[in-house]
């Protein structure tokens, strides 16, 4: 593979994924530092949004989670952590995908944007879907196993995803060796894992591939992408207000609607913290979210031919009644009726 020197010298990694190892190892805002040292970040830099880090920080951040964890085994925590919306924009497209190829292929094709001390090539033969995991040449061994641990199990977390069950009859191998915690490996992977082998891949039966997503409609969640992007665009990227990072957070979510205990645990400070700097900015969490969801709802009932209940679901409202009876708080009417009412506007 071809990884450039850019990839640890240009700050282009999203700082998404050091929080999620922050998050992984139970960290509160106080000892933040210690996942930061030698990096030149500061604990403002990783609440921050807009921050981008390079591949020689990340490297770093890295080994030092692995020093704060005591724990060898810390890449499977991690990765056990790297659902599909851990991966932003790149999530939403994996979540949007028609099938289990189409999702893979997505995958592929823009990982090097949000993880580029990774890379990822799939192929097929008349018996298997192959995924090759690469990672730079220029990590550690300590690193280099943690980045493909990381990796193997983002993908399996797609492959459960677009199925809707564990991939159990996966075949997956490692080029290194068996590490001292290798039977951990039994309770992450949902198939068996070899070692030594002559590359990292994982092999996925032929007759899967074209699996339809069975989670999502693909139409609904493509619109829902493109819209979130858009509103993602949007938002100032200097210095956010906690009103701001709390609409990112929701926005960036699949169905946007985190609970207030997690969008706390999220940005490292406790449900009472996030209350008090949102009550400094005269509002409070239901009403943030309130806003978000109501600008989502408009959009879909506007800008699409979406039914009032598929809307619902794009929400996760699980029963359109609740969803109606919210939306009729929000601008005094009804769904439909706000539809015909606005259709020629």
């Amino acid at each position: 593979m071809d990884f450039s020197e850019l990839s640890l010298s240009t700050p282009s990694i999203p700082i998404g994924y050091s929080r999620l190892v922050a998050r992984t190892l139970g960290l509160v805002e106080k000892n933040l530092h210690l996942l930061l040292a030698n990096t030149q970040l500061n604990t403002s830099d990783l609440l921050r949004d807009d921050t981008y880090i390079t591949g020689a920080q990340q490297i770093r951040i890295l080994s030092n989670a692995l020093d704060v964890s005591g724990d060898e085994a810390f890449g499977l925590y991690f990765g056990q952590n790297l659902i599909p919306p851990t991966h932003g924009p790149l999530g939403f497209l994996v979540h949007s995908s028609s099938n289990l190829i189409d999702a893979m292929e997505a995958f592929t094709n823009f990982l090097p944007l949000r993880m580029n001390l990774t890379q990822m090539d799939i192929s097929t033969s008349p018996e298997w879907l192959e995924c090759h995991f690469h990672a730079n040449p220029q990590v550690d061994d300590k690193i280099y196993r943690l980045v493909i641990e990381a990796l193997s199990l983002g993908v399996f977390a797609i492959t459960e995803f677009i199925l809707g069950r564990p991939l159990t009859e996966g075949h997956l191998q490692f080029i290194y060796s068996a590490p001292n915690y290798q039977a951990k490996y039994q309770q992450f992977y949902p198939c068996e894992v070899n070692f030594s082998a002559d590359s990292n891949s994982l092999r996925i039966p032929i007759g899967l591939i074209n699996t339809p997503n069975a989670s999502a409609e693909h139409n609904n969640y493509e619109y829902a992408l493109n819209q979130c992007k858009s509103l993602l665009d949007q938002l100032h990227v200097g210095h956010l207000d906690t009103k701001t990072k709390v609409r990112k957070l929701l926005l960036s979510h699949p169905n946007h609607q985190l609970s207030e205990d997690a969008v706390a645990a999220t940005m490292f400070i406790s449900k009472r913290t996030l209350a008090r700097r949102l009550n400094a900015e005269s509002t409070g969490f239901r009403e943030v979210r309130d806003d978000v969801l109501s600008s989502l709802a408009t959009g879909y009932l506007l800008d699409t031919q979406l039914s009032v209940d598929a809307v619902a679901g794009l929400l996760n409202y699980h029963d359109s009644s609740n969803f109606r009876r919210a939306f009729k708080r929000w601008h005094g009417i009804p769904p439909e009726q706000f539809r015909n009412k606005n259709s020629n506007r």
